[in-house]
């Protein structure tokens, strides 16, 4: 396990995962995700699976099965369409493996942040190290769903990739 995945290795879990019922997020559904961490809720979504293909190749998927609690803005395979071409193809190339992981925990804020809590902030630090500005946005990226509840934490779905 390389440095920067002991360090930030359990803030992973929540970062790019969400659920396809969950979506609509009504009560069946949140009493049906309380036991499945934001990776089972995420495969289960179906609309993240560029995600998942880019925490497998950062060697991410058993870190962000933690246990949290973790924030993830995850991007859907959409935001992920918005990149220039063949940005998606070079990070996952095991070279680019550490501009990959800098990419991926910039989306994981360690601890649980719902929708209510980023309207009282101007940013947050991310498991990369970094602050990401909150505002109507985070770091640009719009926020197209909010509180979506896993085991290990909490995912907002983000219409963007973003970039730190």
């Amino acid at each position: 396990m390389n440095t920067l995945l002991a360090r930030f290795g359990l803030l992973f879990a929540a970062l790019f995962l969400t659920v396809g019922p969950v979506l609509a997020n009504d009560d069946d559904d949140k009493k049906k995700n309380k036991d499945k961490d934001i990776i089972e809720v995420a495969v289960e979504a179906g609309m993240f699976n560029t995600l998942a293909a880019a925490l497998e190749a950062g060697d991410l998927i058993e870190t962000l099965k933690g246990d949290g609690p973790f924030t993830v803005f995850a991007p859907t395979d959409e935001a992920f369409a918005k990149l220039p071409a063949g940005t998606v193809e070079d990070l996952l190339k095991p070279e680019n493996k550490d501009k990959l992981v800098a990419i991926l925990t910039y989306h994981v804020v360690p601890g649980k942040v719902m929708a209510g809590d980023l309207l009282s902030t101007t940013g947050a630090k991310t498991v990369n190290g970094q602050k990401a500005p909150i505002g109507l946005t985070i770091a640009g990226a719009n926020i197209i769903k909010t509180d979506i509840k896993a085991s290990n934490g909490v995912i907002h779905v983000v219409d963007t990739v973003m970039l730190p």
